[in-house]
């Protein structure tokens, strides 16, 4: 590691943890527990804790796997977004201390 490697930012997508279930496969577990199972039961049949189950049914219920995957493209555009606004702040107050400096 050189120095001030740890400084350094990357541009582009940030790094976070990769869910091990993709949508379809968190709304066919919902489902599952919808259809009479103990929540526990499938818990314990698909490896997931209880905290987590109950996460996703309260972003995940009663939605269709289409609807899934339009709110993760909603919440991946708002992200870049937001992401654009914060650059574009970042800009303007940069040129206004230029500006506001006494040549």
């Amino acid at each position: 590691m050189t120095k001030g490697e740890f400084c350094v930012r990357k541009k582009g997508k940030q790094n976070m943890r990769k869910s091990r279930f993709s949508e379809e496969q968190i709304i066919g577990i919902l489902r599952e527990a919808g259809g009479g199972m103990a929540v526990k039961t499938v818990c314990a049949r698909h490896n997931v804790s209880l905290a987590t189950f109950y996460k996703w049914r309260t972003r995940y219920s009663g939605m269709e796997v289409s609807d899934a995957k339009r709110l993760r493209a909603i919440e991946e555009e708002n992200s870049r977004l937001k992401r654009l606004v914060a650059d574009q702040a970042v800009e303007i107050q940069i040129l206004k201390e230029v500006s506001s400096k006494k040549w």
